[in-house]
């Protein structure tokens, strides 16, 4: 429970943050005891967020995006013939349109950056976004790396901290291990 929701506090922090970079357009607003000048957002914002890893992730940023709306998406590591090897599998989507609108991609580990990918692939069917943000609470370079020569120039990366190595799994180090299974339970492998 602790580990999810210190995960759920960085999404808010990371979410903050991402928040600076978005269109405002000033609006009057009225309360019970007269009016003021406010900046709003702009932008249709839509959470998307990898399951299982990116539940508590999707949950802090929510507190921050309460308007937006939500895609989700299935996208796992399976292993080939039990070695080291493995392919990102997709096998569920839930998405709203996605034409002209900034999307936000929350995956707390972004280590080679093959999910990400696999996941953006996904989603195109939805229709092209105007911008995309990756959040993530933890990145290998490789995987920032690698993501910058697949994602539009319209991407920007949010990460709270980079680590350097990835090792021979595809892991990284030092990082915090399996993001989903620290948050959710130990998993089965099919």
């Amino acid at each position: 429970m602790r580990f999810r929701r210190n995960i759920e506090r960085i999404g808010e922090i990371l979410g903050y943050e991402m928040s600076k970079s978005l269109n405002y357009q000033s609006k009057s607003i009225k309360t019970p005891l007269g009016s003021s000048q406010v900046d709003l957002a702009t932008n249709d914002i839509v959470l998307c967020s990898i399951l299982r890893a990116g539940i508590p992730l999707h949950h802090g940023l929510l507190n921050y995006f309460d308007k937006a709306e939500n895609a989700f998406i299935s996208a796992y590591r399976k292993h080939i013939d039990n070695s080291e090897q493995f392919e990102i599998n997709v096998e569920y989507i839930a998405c709203p349109n996605l034409k002209n609108k900034t999307i936000i991609l929350a995956d707390p580990m972004l280590a080679t950056g093959q999910s990400l990918v696999a996941t953006f692939e996904a989603l195109k069917p939805f229709g092209p976004p105007k911008e995309v943000h990756v959040i993530s609470i933890i990145g290998a370079q490789e995987g920032v790396d690698f993501i910058s020569t697949k994602f539009d120039s319209n991407t920007q990366l949010w990460i709270a901290r980079i680590d350097e190595e990835l090792n021979d799994k595809g892991y990284i180090v030092p990082g915090i291990g399996d993001a989903g299974d620290l948050a959710f339970g130990n998993k089965l492998q099919q």
